[in-house]
């Protein structure tokens, strides 16, 4: 009996073990192909996997105890499955450790010491009120927000380091306040956790799992606008042209920590996060291949700026519209839109247009010969081309005012609006 239970318990604890490794170590996934749906289960039940694997561990303890087992494959046992939980927990809540609540915003006098002139930085903006994220500061805590909020409003940055994208957005779904956490990613995008409801969030979409409807374009979309979190209009820029923008602005710096234990881990945490971002930047292939889409109408590592309206998902190339002297007129979801670049403030922005009118001229603050205009708010700034495509991959591309979207996404975005 003894033996049975000791290699019951060796066996149920290793299999529980491996699927928390192999779901949610991140990883395991430059090694291993998984799918969606083993991720989305497993940070559903988490800690229900994490209890019964620990429970088997006691058992397997309790029958060695009693004389059940071998004592080398015992010794051999131990230590690899506490591998197997220990490091994809640590990887995640201490690793990833998000600042949705606490994180610390400082004057640009002194973000100057920390971020490059030239780098992007993630900006949104609430009545003059502006916030800058570099990619580097947001690498790893990936949620930057806290209790004083956006000029009041409650708005948190989301940034997945994998694909590139940076948004902004109010963190509450119908009328409900979310605890957001990032589990894992797939598709080279972050899944978030609502850990009030246990349900996933992918990032690029902003709703939970349970709430999706897929529709037979490959579009995904929530049942109801008010099913999913509020984005906020998120735009990059150069930080010097923050600085120039947003003279009193505000700019995230995720300073490391007075606690010299969390201070070393957090350095060989963000040596391991720099190799591979590092190499999703240079290398063509998505470093971790969990794509189920490829599409060659542009190199896999292009950065895209897309607009999804309905079911109606369009990107652009910052060239595209540099070539077409840095505005861009189109329609998106039966809307019409101006894409323009500003080269003294180095941003690409997109601008709701409903003055029935083309636009000629915009600048960085929305002011263009056809009124002032306001930012889409759906807008993701400068993500992976094979990341936009994986997740939206009827999407056109490089769209012009002169071509309109296929006639059965009209009649989509049409039953949608009414």
């Amino acid at each position: 009996m003894a033996h049975l239970l000791f290699f019951a318990g060796m066996i149920t604890s290793f299999v529980i073990g491996f699927w928390y490794f192999r779901d949610l170590g991140d990883v395991s996934q430059m090694l291993l192909k998984v799918k969606r749906e083993n991720t989305v289960r497993f940070i559903r039940h988490e800690y229900k996997f994490i209890a019964v694997g620990a429970l088997s561990v006691l058992v397997m303890i309790v029958a060695y105890a009693f004389g059940g087992g071998f004592g080398w494959v015992f010794w051999i046992a131990l230590p690899v499955v506490a591998f197997l939980y220990v490091f994809p927990w640590v990887w995640v809540h201490v690793g990833l450790r998000n600042q949705s609540t606490k994180a610390e915003y400082y004057p640009i006098k002194e973000a100057r010491d920390f971020i490059n002139p030239s780098a992007s930085v993630m900006v949104f903006e609430n009545n003059g009120h502006a916030r800058a994220h570099s990619d580097a500061q947001m690498m790893r805590p990936h949620l930057a927000g806290d209790q004083r909020g956006l000029d009041g409003a409650d708005v948190v940055m989301t940034y997945c380091a994998m694909a590139n994208l940076g948004i902004g957005f109010t963190p509450t779904i119908e009328g409900q306040n979310l605890k957001l956490e990032v589990l894992a990613q797939h598709g080279n995008n972050l899944i978030l956790r609502d850990n009030v409801s246990g349900e996933p969030i992918q990032h690029i979409y902003g709703f939970k799992d349970a709430d999706a409807q897929t529709e037979d374009n490959g579009a995904v979309c929530a049942m109801k606008p008010s099913m999913a979190m509020k984005p906020w209009p998120t735009f990059r820029m150069s930080f010097r042209a923050f600085q120039k923008a947003y003279p009193e602005g505000e700019v995230f710096l995720n300073k490391p920590s007075a606690n010299p234990l969390l201070r070393l881990f957090d350095m060989v945490m963000g040596i391991v996060f720099g190799w591979g971002i590092e190499r999703q930047h240079q290398e063509a292939a998505p470093v971790m291949d969990n794509m189920t889409h490829f599409d060659a109408r542009l190199p896999n590592k292009t950065y895209v700026w897309g607009i999804t309206l309905g079911t109606d998902a369009v990107c652009w190339t910052d060239d595209f519209v540099m070539d077409h002297d840095n505005l861009v007129n189109a329609q998106v979801g039966g809307r019409d839109v101006v894409l323009s670049y500003d080269p003294k403030f180095e941003s690409l922005g997109a601008w709701y247009n409903d003055s029935g009118q083309p636009v000629t001229r915009c600048d960085f603050w929305g002011d263009s010969d056809q009124g002032k205009l306001e930012r889409v708010e759906t807008l993701r700034s400068g993500l992976f081309w094979h990341v936009w495509v994986e997740f939206f991959p009827h999407t056109d591309v490089n769209r012009l005012a002169d071509t309109h979207m296929p006639q059965d996404t009209a009649a989509q975005v049409a039953q949608q609006t009414s």
